[in-house]
C-alpha cells in the first residue's frame, strides 16, 4: 500500500511541510469576501482538489513542485469535497464550471484564468 501511496500520494490535505507553497486553507464562505478584496491588491490562485481522486492529487503534486510565483500570486486550496458548499460558490461568484481538479486565478475581482486536470499549469502564474 505504501508503493501506492508514494505515487499517488494519499488523499490529505497539503502538510505545510509537505509542500513549497504557504496555502492559505478555505474553510469558510467569509474567506472568498476577503480574497476577492485581496485580490485587488495581489492575483490569488485557488486551487480546488478532491481528496477522493488519484488524478486531482497527482494534477496538485505536479502544481506544487512546479509553483513559484509566491512574490506574485496568494496560494488558496481548497478541499472541494469537505467544503462543497464554498466550490459551488466559487463557481457561481466567478463564473467558471465546477471541475476537479481545478485552478483559478482571480484577480480585481474577476477571474482572469481558470483550468481543470492536465491543463493546469503553474507558468501561467509568472505571466500575471
Amino acid at each position: 500500500m505504501s508503493f501506492l501511496k508514494n505515487i499517488f500520494g494519499s488523499s490529505d490535505t497539503p502538510k505545510q511541510n509537505e509542500t513549497k507553497i504557504n496555502w492559505t486553507e478555505l474553510l469558510h464562505l467569509g474567506q472568498l469576501d476577503e480574497l476577492e478584496a485581496l485580490s485587488e491588491q495581489n492575483p490569488i490562485a485557488i486551487f480546488k482538489h478532491s481528496t477522493r481522486c488519484s488524478i486531482s492529487r497527482m494534477a496538485l503534486k505536479q502544481f506544487e513542485n512546479e509553483f513559484d510565483s509566491a512574490e506574485k500570486v496568494t496560494p488558496y486550496f481548497l478541499d472541494l469535497i469537505e467544503y462543497r458548499e464554498i466550490s459551488n460558490e466559487i463557481a457561481s461568484r466567478f463564473g467558471v464550471t465546477h471541475q476537479s481538479p481545478q485552478l483559478i486565478v482571480i484577480q480585481n475581482g474577476k477571474t482572469v484564468y481558470h483550468a481543470s486536470h492536465s491543463d493546469i499549469d503553474a507558468e501561467v502564474l509568472k505571466s500575471l
